[in-house]
Order: structure tokens, then C-alpha cells, then sequence
């Protein structure tokens, strides 16, 4: 499956530290049901093992929903599930390498700050681009923030879609509106919530309107 722009309006990233008493599956369904458009399995904190079983069940969640997953950063967990794609960021491995082993059909995100990582990405085979973190964020403690001139310039310089990431809210989302962004990506501003269904259908909608101001 490739991504296309409208894949990208509304990104979720999984974070298990929301569960409560559901499964990630469950949470994800939610999500899908209120119309998140692709999915990303991030678990720092899980081992291989049970990250791989984790990919393969929403993996097949995605599928019924006809929506993009790919895993963060493990390479090898994607290769061997066949998922979508993969997402990697700047310390992660090289998105010419990630082209390599996954092949042509697959989607890879390249995380970037600046110009010049973003057209570094583009040059070695990125799909997409997510650049952040465009608010404070409490989901990653190393988030570099990245002002709104600097994602405008980013959007500019490349061809490929760029999604914003980092402390992204209902509240804040339409300040994004004219950077060039083609949708968001965000963890809390959907796991975290009681209603993840309505809060996702909410928050599509406030994006749909950002991106087409």
C-alpha cells in the first residue's frame, strides 16, 4: 500500500501508557472507527517479541479499514510482518538503507527538523516526512521543538507530503493553517482521551478545515 496526502490528515501513534483496561487493538479500533486515515505501532518499551505480535494484529486491523500501519523504527519486526512501512527518525536508520531491505511497494516516514534533513530524506526514498515537535510535547522527552517558519520552509522545499508532530491538540491544531502541512500526527490528543472514537472524529474534522484554509 502507498500513502497518499489523504492517508496522512490524520496520523494516530500508538502509546500504551493510555490503555487502562483495553488492549492497544481495542484502542486502535476506536481510532479507526472515528476515522483516523494511518496508524503507527510505537513501543520504546516493548521487547521484540511482543511488539511482533502486536504489528500483526493491527496490521490486519488496518487492512479491514483499508488504512496504512507501519511500525516504528524496528526495521527487521516490519520486514518480517510485512507492514506497510516503517517510520524512522534521524538516529534511526538511514531511509536509503530502509529502501534496501523493505523495497520499492513500501511506505517509509523520515522524522526531520530542518531543511536539510527533510531534503536529505526525499533524496534516499521518503514518503512522507513527519516534523516536529511543533508544540511542547510530553509524549517524547528529547522532541526538539520546531518553530512554525522553519515547518513552513520544510513544506516548501519538498515534494513529498509533511505531516506536523508534537503537542498537537484540538486547541491548537487551526494555528497550523497555512504551513503547507497535508494533516497531523498525534498520540495523546486521541489515546489519551475518554471517548477516543469521538475525540478522533473531532479532531479529523478540525484538521480537514486547517489543512484547507
Amino acid at each position: 500500500m502507498k500513502c497518499s496526502k489523504e492517508n496522512l490528515l490524520l496520523y494516530a501513534v500508538t502509546d500504551r501508557s493510555w490503555l487502562g483496561s483495553q488492549t492497544l487493538y481495542e484502542q486502535v479500533e476506536e481510532a479507526l472507527e472515528g476515522g483516523a486515515t494511518f496508524i503507527q505501532l510505537r513501543e520504546k518499551d516493548l521487547d521484540d517479541a511482543n511488539t511482533l505480535k502486536e504489528a500483526v494484529l493491527l496490521q490486519e486491523l488496518c487492512k479491514k479499514y483499508k488504512v496504512p500501519f507501519v511500525v516504528n523504527d524496528k526495521v527487521e519486526i516490519a520486514l518480517k510482518m510485512d507492514a506497510d512501512g516503517v517510520h524512522v527518525g534521524q538516529s534511526d536508520m538511514e531511509a536509503g538503507n530502509v529502501r534496501q531491505l523493505l523495497g520499492p511497494d513500501k511506505i517509509i516516514g523520515v522524522s526531520a527538523q530542518t531543511v536539510e534533513q527533510a531534503l536529505l530524506a526525499q533524496k534516499r526514498g521518503a514518503d512522507y516526512l513527519g516534523v516536529g515537535a511543533v508544540f511542547p510535547t510530553g509524549s517524547k522527552s528529547d522532541a526538539v521543538e520546531v518553530d512554525h517558519d522553519t515547518l513552513r520552509a520544510i513544506c516548501q522545499a519538498v515534494d513529498i507530503p509533511v505531516v506536523a508532530i508534537g503537542g498537537i491538540s484540538r486547541e491548537n491544531v487551526s494555528t497550523l493553517s497555512g504551513t503547507g502541512i497535508c494533516g497531523i500526527a498525534v498520540i495523546s490528543a486521541i489515546f489519551a482521551q475518554k471517548d477516543i472514537r469521538t475525540s478522533t472524529s473531532e479532531l479529523k474534522e478540525l484538521t480537514r478545515k486547517m489543512v484547507e484554509a
